[in-house]
């Protein structure tokens, strides 16, 4: 009996150890020559052969002939699958041996000595019945979970944290294994760039991440923007002022891989998951494009044997060890983001890039667009055509001849891009996403403007073409500014032209808006240039100059996008909508003064008379979206904008509206005018 006993322990039952499916293992019933007291002996050290049986059935689905149920060939089939599942049951497997060697040692012993009693193989084998369920508590969630990949480590490290020094040591040897799997893999993605993910089980995917990144709660953005505790018409007039929350500073494009959150254990913080990401990110990059470019040298400076080695090391470690972990992650990172640093900044020259995109898409050189603004004003002022994105790049180059723009490579990389709706046979609207469809046809060719550049390698790291993008809007925002100034000199050059002439009460306001409105745009044009633009610009190349790391200038970069879109209240809504509308009006009055360089006529009186009731309306409100705002250390860009047109209070005094004749008359601001303001000429000298 005792033999057969050892026997069933290993797995194999006969007639007084019975096997039932459901129950497990047990001592067959109404066996005379057992006592009551040994049968209950006997079906304790069953449980234990239940548990064993039950581990071998896990192991041999997962790692013998049922290999090809444990390893679906499709996506998204039901079942156990994976490297990880199999390192676990490789651990598994290392953690029964001491208890068959147990049984073989009981065996012998009982060769030796048939005199030994039950009670000797209870004694023997205690030290599993703490073990064995406990393990089984993590096989059993495995299968009941579907737990696959790097979920593994999270589970078995969990039950690992447990008081008792068995269960802790046995699941230890079990997570050591399965770390083997995440090293190689680490090792793979981080010195070769190589995903080596069959099973879609390490914690960096392929493709965007999933995550939906969350918005701002409102009373943060109360706090933000300093309106908490307004009420009556100024919080009505300030419910939309939202800004909108930039996204990840790090992850600003849909990038090729991203992190899986739900296979990263606990024990591994982001910072670090991140770090991986980027250097496996960089390392593939380099890699591929060396292959092109045939440049030499190495992304890891040929140091991948010595960090190879130091992963090994870290693999062979019995406990895992985030510091050890950590610090090695930080010199492989380094090590990445030095060398791009050098590739970027010395090879590339990151600096003359940012000169270019300082010059072209924030406007940088001002006697370019102002030429190109004169040259392409009858291209662009109706709807746009078939051809007239490629008229306004020949007025382009024209422009930049003319203005002596001696870059003669660089012309090639720029191409002006005009958004055209007119139907192509080729491009039918029934096979394209409704959601990609344009809302409304653009009204004039200044509206469908937009600017591209070609970024040679490997700035494209830096200069994705979503940050393109974003500079896009910021082009084209200031592009409308300036135009609209250009237009309002104009309409100085023809006031300057008929001033000896006799002019009447009409004429009198029609040159007061003016006045009023190239005051607005002009303090508004050396806000965006001087406080926003270069102030941003230099504190950037400082930073760059300052840091040798490829992370810390992309986080700089982006930092210097982000502020530029928030101080130009491109993402605050009520301020953009009425600086748009502001410009709008403008516009709509440079148009009326060239069709009417004299005297107003009868046809063109109410339509002044429009222009100029939208114009103060317009600018009252900017005034108290300007002024309600009260912190102004937060959103310092508001109070900067404030200061520039109030500076001499005459803004103020006038009750808050430019535009108004009757604010021009009040006696409390005698001598007082807007148009002293010296930022206006230093904004020409500037430009």
């Amino acid at each position: 009996m005792i033999h057969e006993l050892l026997m069933a322990l290993t797995g194999y039952p006969g007639s007084i150890f019975v096997w039932n499916r459901d129950s497990g293992l047990q001592v067959s019933q109404n066996l005379p020559f057992l006592h009551p007291g040994e049968t209950s002996i006997l079906n304790r050290l069953c449980k234990l052969g239940t548990d064993y049986i039950r581990f071998k059935e896990f192991i041999e689905q997962c790692t013998g002939r049922l290999m090809q149920e444990c390893y679906p060939s499709q996506q998204g089939q039901a079942g156990l699958h994976g490297i990880y599942l199999h390192a676990f049951c490789t651990g598994l497997d290392s953690v029964l041996q001491p208890y068959r060697q147990s049984l073989l040692d009981l065996e012998q012993e009982f060769l030796a000595d048939p005199h030994l009693a039950i009670a000797h193989v209870n004694y023997s084998l205690d030290q599993f019945q703490l073990l064995f369920p406990s393990v089984m508590a993590v096989v059993e969630q495995i299968k009941s979970q579907k737990i696959h990949g790097c979920q593994l480590l999270e589970t078995v490290h969990k039950h690992s944290c447990a008081g008792l020094p068995p269960v802790r040591s046995a699941l230890e040897k079990i997570l050591a294994v399965c770390h083997g799997v995440m090293y190689k893999q680490l090792s793979t993605w981080m010195l070769h760039g190589l995903l080596l993910d069959k099973y879609e089980e390490f914690f960096i995917k392929q493709g965007p991440s999933s995550g939906n990144i969350g918005t701002q709660p409102e009373e943060e953005e109360e706090e933000y923007l300093g309106i908490r505790g307004l009420t009556g018409k100024q919080l009505k007039e300030l419910q939309d002022l939202r800004l909108i929350e930039e996204e990840n500073m790090l992850a600003t494009t849909l990038k090729q891989f991203s992190l899986r959150a739900e296979m990263l254990p606990s024990y591994i913080p982001v910072r670090v998951a991140e770090k991986i990401l980027f250097v496996g990110e960089s390392v593939q990059m380099f890699e591929n494009q060396n292959v092109k470019h045939t440049r030499a040298g190495s992304i890891l400076k040929n140091q991948e044997d010595t960090f190879a080695a130091e992963l090994h090391k870290l693999k062979q470690q019995p406990l895992f060890n985030l510091v050890d972990f950590e610090n090695l992650i930080d010199k492989i990172r380094s090590t990445v983001a030095e060398h791009l640093w050098k590739l970027l900044v010395e090879e590339a020259g990151l600096l003359g890039q940012l000169k270019i995109i300082k010059d072209f898409y924030l406007l940088g050189r001002g006697e370019l667009f102002q030429a190109f603004i004169d040259s392409a004003q009858h291209l662009l002022k109706t709807p746009p055509t078939a051809v007239t994105e490629h008229d306004v790049n020949v007025a382009f180059q024209q422009s930049a001849h003319r203005v002596l723009l001696d870059d003669d490579n660089l012309l090639p990389l720029l191409h002006l891009t005009v958004e055209y709706h007119g139907k192509d046979p080729k491009d039918s609207t029934q096979n394209r996403d409704p959601s990609s469809l344009p809302r409304e046809a653009p009204t004039t060719g200044w509206s469908a403007l937009g600017l591209s550049y070609k970024v040679q390698w490997p700035l494209h790291i830096l200069f994705t073409p979503a940050v393109l993008e974003k500079y896009n809007i910021v082009f084209k925002y200031l592009l409308s500014v300036r135009r609209v100034q250009a237009e309002l000199q104009h309409c100085w050059a023809v006031q300057m032209q008929r001033k000896h002439l006799a002019s009447n009460q009409t004429d009198a306001v029609k040159w007061r808006v003016r006045n009023h409105m190239a005051f607005l745009v002009d303090n508004l044009q050396y806000y965006l240039q001087v406080d926003v633009l270069e102030s941003q610009f230099s504190q950037l190349l400082q930073q760059i100059n300052s840091i040798r790391d490829f992370e810390s200038i992309r986080l700089a970069h982006d930092h210097f996008l982000s502020n530029l879109l928030a101080q130009s209240f491109i993402l605050l809504k009520p301020v953009f909508h009425c600086l748009n509308e502001i410009l709008e009006l403008c516009h709509n009055f440079c148009s009326l003064v060239n069709q009417n360089p004299g005297p107003i006529d009868d046809r063109g009186a109410p339509q002044l008379d429009f222009l100029v009731t939208g114009f103060s309306q317009q600018s009252s409100q900017l005034f108290k979206i300007l002024s309600s705002v009260r912190n102004h250390q937060i959103n310092s860009g508001l109070a900067q904008l404030l200061l520039r047109l109030d500076y001499n209070k005459y803004y103020t005094h006038s009750g808050g509206t430019l535009g108004s004749f009757a604010s021009d008359l009040s006696p409390g601001v005698a001598g007082s005018s807007p148009l002293v303001s010296g930022s206006v000429c230093n904004l020409r000298l500037h430009l």
